[in-house]
């Protein structure tokens, strides 16, 4: 086997592993952003827990062949970048959302989630969903809210009465 075709194959098992660790995917198309940009966006994605890398689109649709995944050859197509969301289902999606409209350059092309390929409208549904973090801290301000207006009304009777 020739060196170049033992570099592919790892790549391929390099392809293999995200998509099997990924939560989601994000398949980007990075038509011209600089590099600038492009180092910003895999920032991002580091700090959001999600994988930005650039595979040729060949090398991705045989991964997803020997893993048995289908559904994303119309997708794979012109540049594509994927963004492989590692913590949960919604980070890789929305950072990709949020520096495509920073950037107004990237475009989203379709996703993969739970083992189905989604197209675009479904990717950027996702990406409006709150992170973990954000509802929890919703759900706690929900639960607090009925004991704050207590502890209100009882200082208020207090005041009332002095």
């Amino acid at each position: 086997m020739s060196a170049n075709q033992e570099a592919k194959k790892l790549v391929i098992d390099e392809i293999k592993q995200n998509i099997s660790n990924a939560k989601s995917i994000v398949l980007v198309d990075y038509r011209g952003i600089t590099v600038a940009e492009d180092t910003t966006l895999r920032k991002e994605c580091r700090n959001n827990n999600a994988v930005y890398k650039v595979y040729k689109n060949r090398l991705f649709k045989k991964a997803c062949d020997e893993l048995g995944i289908t559904g994303f050859d119309s997708y794979l197509e012109g540049t594509t970048a994927f963004a492989f969301g590692m913590e949960d289902e919604t980070c890789a999606p929305r950072v990709i959302k949020a520096q495509s409209k920073a950037l107004n350059k990237l475009e989203i092309k379709a996703g993969f989630l739970n083992g189905n390929v989604v197209d675009k409208a479904q990717v950027e549904k996702l990406a409006s969903i709150p992170s973990k973090e954000q509802l929890i801290a919703n759900l706690l301000a929900m639960l607090n809210a009925p004991v704050s207006a207590l502890a209100r009304a009882i200082q208020a009777i207090a005041d009332k009465q002095n």
